[in-house]
């Protein structure tokens, strides 16, 4: 009798025991075969990528027209774009000229690298 509650009893604790890994078991297996293992996380929120490539410079043709304090380039659409460096600018007030820049679109504004007057 005594060998009857002990193999109840470790079938009970086995049968537990199934039951309770049963989910890790499951998720395990439900896995694709040759697919890496997901990991069972929460997503975290996706920072911005700060690793772009630096912006590429571009040149751009139009005439250096004063503006307050400083400088800009009025294209031929009627556009204009501020310039950051004054000093490279100033010798070409009202002379159309190619600038050789980074634009910064959202600013309106052109990171100066040279500036030369236009033939013709």
């Amino acid at each position: 009798m005594q060998s009857i509650k002990r193999d109840l009893t470790v079938g009970a604790f086995t049968l537990a025991l199934a039951l309770a890994c049963s989910p890790i078991i499951t998720a395990a297996h439900a896995q694709e075969p040759g697919k890496p293992p997901v990991p069972q996380t929460q997503p975290q929120p996706q920072m911005p990528d700060t690793t772009t490539a630096p912006a590429k410079s571009a040149s751009f043709t139009g005439t250096i027209v004063k503006d307050g304090d400083g400088y800009s380039l009025k294209d031929a659409s009627g556009s204009t774009f501020k310039l950051d460096d004054s000093s490279k600018a100033q010798q070409f007030e009202g002379k159309t000229v190619k600038v050789t820049g980074q634009l910064d679109d959202q600013a309106k504004m052109i990171h100066v690298e040279s500036i030369e007057g236009s033939q013709g």
